[in-house]
């Protein structure tokens, strides 16, 4: 995971959609006189030279002060820089959570959760210029999402399970392989690879959740039952003050795992993104 993790401290976890929080928690020289002013006459000594315009660059604007910065505070003087990928939501100091999904090493992720969120991410990795390829057992369901994705350009296709061509990924052409095949997935005809990052939606915990979640690189939970709670923690190794919080999750609210460190972020929807996938929402 590519964004900075945060291990929440000690305590319950319950979040109030509709609140939409986490709860718990040197100047310049004058310039001389301007060519538009009479000139001075020949008794007259003149005060400063007349600059003369250059052709072509028009008149001269006003003569203001520089900004400065004294030496000694150079040292302070910082720029905010931070990882690049895809925005995912805030963490609970309120700072961008962003997700690598593009990048030169394999990435799996596993998402335990709605088609919402899957598909949130789908639009938000078309943002950053990647392409994305959905296998899916409900087509229709995809269609809307994948025709206003790209802004006419062919950026997101929906394949039937196992109907999946190879994509071609590349540095230039990166792709986003999503998999929403149910609780039961069969085995991916493409695997994780250079540029090819490949995520399994699991709408719940199924026979082969385990085997799943053990090889994954990064895992992202929606709320869970409290049975599915105990699965996860025994398999991920959570924390019990982070698996507490795992049944009382917001519609908005996620889990982010990777093998030695966790971070619950906020996803916080644009207006647009909610008029093309509703509300955010558990179930769907």
């Amino acid at each position: 995971m590519s964004v900075p993790t945060y291990a929440p401290a000690g305590g319950g976890w319950n979040q109030d959609p509709a609140q939409g929080r986490f709860p718990g928690q040197v100047p310049g020289q004058a310039a001389g006189r301007p060519s538009h002013l009479p000139t001075q006459g020949p008794e007259e000594a003149p005060l400063a030279p007349v600059r003369r315009l250059r052709p072509g660059f028009g008149l001269r604007g006003p003569r203001r002060d520089q900004h400065v910065l004294p030496e000694q505070s150079l040292g302070g003087l910082t720029v905010p820089v931070g990882d690049d990928g895809v925005v995912i939501g805030v963490d609970p100091q309120n700072q961008p959570a962003v997700l690598g999904i593009a990048r030169p090493a394999p990435l799996d992720i596993v998402v335990v959760g709605s088609m919402w969120i899957a598909q949130l991410l789908a639009l938000r990795t078309v943002a950053v210029g990647a392409r994305v390829a959905v296998e899916t057992a409900r087509p229709p369901a995809w269609g809307p999402m994948a025709q206003a994705a790209g802004g006419g350009q062919q950026s997101v296709t929906v394949h039937e399970v196992r109907q999946i061509a190879p994509q071609g990924p590349s540095v230039t052409s990166p792709v986003l392989v999503v998999r929403d095949c149910g609780a039961r997935p069969p085995r991916s005809l493409l695997a994780p690879s250079p540029w090819q990052s490949l995520l399994t939606l699991l709408p719940f915990l199924g026979p082969d959740a385990p085997r799943l979640l053990g090889r994954a690189d990064l895992v992202g939970l929606q709320r869970l039952s409290p049975e599915e709670t105990e699965v996860v923690t025994r398999v991920l190794r959570l924390p019990r003050q982070v698996s507490a919080a795992l049944p009382t999750l917001g519609d908005n609210v996620m889990l982010w795992c990777t093998r030695d460190r966790q971070q619950f972020v906020m996803t916080q929807p644009t207006d647009a993104e909610t008029g093309l996938l509703g509300a955010p929402r558990r179930m769907d």
